[in-house]
């Protein structure tokens, strides 16, 4: 056997370890206690919030290990735990996500390496594969917040009419934690435990716009807030938010339908070089292999590769119409 398939052999090993512990870590934190201390240390770690107790701060961050009290220091460490959270990964710990970044990084670098095609494009593959549990973590936020704008008017239509029913704003509240789907139920649910254990109202909303960083929720919180300070009917707020959050969707839905074209286009403008390119190798290899055979053929093709990737995301910019 040779070094290049012992190292194979070794990384994959090494990816399939974390993968195995990883899924073990998921299998295990699943009571209620551990959640609500994850839940307690996010509120701890975080110092921009200055109406948190600064004793019970304290008092948190002393019952966490020392290696969390180490990374959980780190601003990049807290905005990767944020993003765990808008995720929708409950069970995730951010230790496991940053092992698999340091994992992924190191295997890009050796099967760069390992294929030869020069110096610098090992030192490439390091960030792509560094950016492959981050690239994840945004595909499931961007999900979750898609599946929340969805069930948003039917949660805002279940508390207008538990409010005209006579029921108070965390009633109501607890109603759609236990009544709605996820991921809106989780939130609302979240919302009600942190008001029920001692966070006003204002604090829980705002805790809970910050793991959903949408338009919508924010316009809810606001209602919220200005009815409690001025009063007025907020059954009928909340039914007009809803009307409108509907009709945005509805208009959403049809920018994407005139928007098909553009985004074909794209896809394959991306597509078209890359199987050109390998229709060539498969037919005539000595006229694409004439390239990597001398400097200038590198640069051109990392220029190409790096055009081709800002072309993609100009499109994807230029077609993602804010509604």
């Amino acid at each position: 056997m040779t070094i290049i398939e012992i190292a194979l052999l070794f990384f994959l090993a090494a990816f399939l370890g974390v993968v195995a512990i990883y899924l073990w870590y998921v299998a295990v934190k699943t009571s209620p206690r551990l959640l609500l201390r994850k839940r307690l240390r996010g509120l701890a770690v975080d110092v921009s919030d200055r109406r948190f107790p600064a004793d019970l701060r304290l008092e948190i961050l002393r019952e966490m290990n020392p290696l969390d009290r180490f990374i959980f220091r780190f601003a990049l460490v807290r905005r990767l735990d944020g993003l765990i959270d808008k995720a929708g990964l409950k069970t995730a710990d951010v230790k496991l996500f940053i092992l698999l970044i340091i994992v992924l990084g190191a295997m890009g670098y050796v099967v760069g390496y390992l294929l030869g095609l020069g110096k610098v494009f090992p030192l490439l593959l390091i960030p792509l594969g560094a950016f492959i549990p981050i690239f994840y973590l945004l595909i499931m936020k961007n999900r979750r917040l898609i599946r929340f704008t969805e069930q948003f008017p039917d949660a805002l239509g279940m508390v207008s009419r538990s409010l005209q029913a006579g029921h108070s704003l965390s009633a109501a509240m607890q109603m759609v934690g236990s009544e709605m789907p996820e991921p809106v139920a989780g939130l609302f649910r979240t919302a009600y435990e942190e008001q029920a254990l001692g966070l006003s109202m204002r604090e829980a909303l705002e805790h809970m716009s910050r793991r959903m960083p949408g338009t919508d929720l924010k316009f809810f919180v606001m209602a919220t807030n200005i009815h409690r300070e001025i009063g007025g009917n907020l059954g009928e707020i909340l039914q007009r938010l809803a009307y409108t959050i509907r009709e945005r969707l509805k208009i959403r839905r049809q920018v994407r339908v005139f928007t098909a074209q553009a985004r074909l286009s794209g896809y394959t403008l991306a597509a078209v070089p890359v199987a050109m390119a390998g229709a060539l190798y498969w037919f005539m290899p000595e006229y694409i292999l004439e390239l990597f055979s001398v400097d200038w053929g590198w640069y051109a093709v990392y220029i190409a590769i790096s055009l081709q990737i800002l072309g993609f995301f100009v499109i994807r910019r230029i077609i993602n119409i804010r509604i």
